[in-house]
């Protein structure tokens, strides 16, 4: 089964990626984590994408696209995937559309993940990351045990930046604009399915499923 997640930053694209691995046996593609990957690996591709990112710059959809069908051909995503975090924009969904026609692949599902700006920002704003393992906590949802230290390493924990209020208000803003004509895009496929990311992890779950037993159906 090949799945592709879209959604807000907060709409919960890692946490419901994670359980579909585990329910359904196939690989969870974070880009972030193909990035920093491809980073650590010192990768040509890698190596390109460091100085964008030393520089403060986005990394350019033609690079991110070789990473991310480098990823797609390794063995593991050979009998499916959930792919998170990408596409982005209308040339990287028809780049990996490319892609996948290459590889005789068909998307059986397209999920977004709708969320309300609320809900994004109580989500995002109350989110600490651990500075050694790099465990995510909620300051209501998920807290640790003890105040600003990790339950699994006692390491310190700490706020993105990006995660403060204000500045999740310009990341929605940022993302709706981009994003619009890529949601457009999928709509028009029958295996587009609408996701209320405004409820629980599990709650979202059960609806996903739901979605993807209609795909098995009529696959």
């Amino acid at each position: 089964m090949y799945i592709i997640l879209l959604g807000a930053p907060g709409a919960g694209k890692g946490t419901l990626a994670k359980m579909i691995e585990k329910k359904f046996g196939i690989s969870h593609l974070s880009t972030g984590d193909i990035l920093r990957d491809n980073v650590n690996r010192k990768t040509c591709v890698g190596n390109q994408a460091k100085e964008y990112m030393n520089n403060g710059k986005l990394v350019p959809d033609d690079i991110m696209i070789q990473m991310v069908k480098g990823r797609v051909l390794e063995e593991d995503c050979k009998t499916g995937f959930v792919l998170d975090g990408f596409p982005r924009t209308i040339e990287q969904a028809e780049a990996l559309e490319l892609i996948f026609n290459g590889l005789n692949v068909t998307i059986d599902a397209v999920l977004n993940l709708k969320a309300s700006q609320e809900t994004i920002i109580e989500r995002l704003s109350g989110r600490i990351i651990c500075n050694g393992c790099e465990v995510i906590y909620h300051t209501e949802n998920i807290p640790p045990k003890f105040e600003g230290k990790c339950d699994k390493c006692g390491d310190k924990l700490y706020q993105r930046d990006d995660d403060k209020k204000d500045v999740v208000k310009k990341r929605l803003i940022v993302y709706k604009t981009r994003t619009k004509k890529l949601i457009s895009y999928y709509e028009r496929q029958n295996s587009f399915y609408e996701i209320d990311a405004n409820k629980k992890a599990d709650e979202m779950f059960v609806e996903v499923c739901k979605n993807l037993e209609k795909v098995g159906k009529s696959g």
